[in-house]
C-alpha cells in the first residue's frame, strides 16, 4: 500500500489536490488538522504555548487563538521557531503513528488502497521519510498573492513573511516524485491528480522529478 506525501506552499492549492484525492478513495491524515488537536485546549502542548507567549494567544474560550498567534509568529523568527518547537515533534509523533496504525489496519483486512499525508511542513518536519512517493502542488507567484490576499484578507507584506516561513517551492520541487502545476483552471489540476492516481495505483512509480 502505497503511502503519498503531499505538500505544497501556502495558497498553492493543496486542498484542491487532497480532497480529490480523497475523492479517489485515498485515506487522508490532515497535518493542519492534527496540529489543532495538539494544541487542543489542556494539552501539554498548549499550556507550555502559554507559559511562553502568555494568555494573549488564547480566545475566550481557551482554545489557541491561531490567527493572534499567526501574527505573532510569522513577524517574529525567534516566536516562530519557539512554536515549532513545541509543537512539531508532538504533530511528527501522532502522524507517524496514524500511519502505522493505518498500515495495520489496512494488513488486516481490505481497506483504501492509499494513505496520504496532507502536510505543507512535510519535508522541513522530516515527514517526507515516511512516505514511498512525495507529490507537490505548485503554482506561480502571481496565482499565489492573489489567492492568500483574496482568501485569506492579508496583506502583500502579511503574505510575503507567510511565504518565507516555509520552504521555497523551487526546492520543494527538488524532491517530488509527481508535480501538479495548480496555476491554471481546477478542471486542468483535478486531471493532473487523476492521471498521477491511476498510474499509481498500477504500480507505476516514479522516480523524483526535480525542478
Amino acid at each position: 500500500m502505497p503511502v503519498i506525501g503531499l505538500t505544497g506552499n501556502i495558497g498553492s492549492g493543496k486542498s484542491t489536490v487532497s480532497r480529490r484525492l480523497k475523492d479517489l478513495g485515498a485515506e487522508v491524515i490532515d497535518a493542519d488538522q492534527v496540529a489543532r488537536e495538539v494544541v487542543r485546549r489542556g494539552s501539554p502542548a498548549l499550556e507550555e504555548l502559554v507559559a511562553n507567549f502568555g494568555p494573549g494567544i488564547l480566545g475566550e474560550d481557551g482554545e489557541l487563538d491561531r490567527k493572534a498567534t499567526g501574527e505573532l509568529v510569522f513577524a517574529d523568527p525567534r516566536a516562530r521557531a519557539l512554536l515549532n518547537e513545541i509543537t512539531h515533534a508532538r504533530i511528527k509523533e501522532s502522524i507517524r503513528c496514524r500511519v502505522k496504525e493505518f498500515q495495520d489496519q489496512n494488513n488486516s483486512s481490505p481497506g483504501p488502497e492509499v494513505l496520504v499525508i496532507d502536510a505543507a511542513l512535510l519535508i522541513e518536519v522530516g515527514l517526507h521519510n515516511n512516505a514511498d512517493e512525495i507529490w507537490v502542488v505548485k503554482i506561480s507567484e502571481e496565482k499565489q498573492l492573489e489567492r492568500l490576499t483574496q482568501r485569506d484578507g492579508l496583506s502583500p507584506d502579511e503574505v510575503r513573511q507567510r511565504i518565507a516561513a516555509q520552504l521555497p517551492q523551487e526546492e520543494k520541487l527538488k524532491y517530488a516524485h509527481r508535480v501538479i502545476d495548480n496555476s491554471g483552471e481546477q478542471a486542468e489540476t483535478i486531471r493532473q491528480v487523476d492521471m498521477h492516481m491511476s498510474n499509481l495505483l498500477k504500480g507505476h512509480f516514479r522516480v523524483k522529478q526535480g525542478i
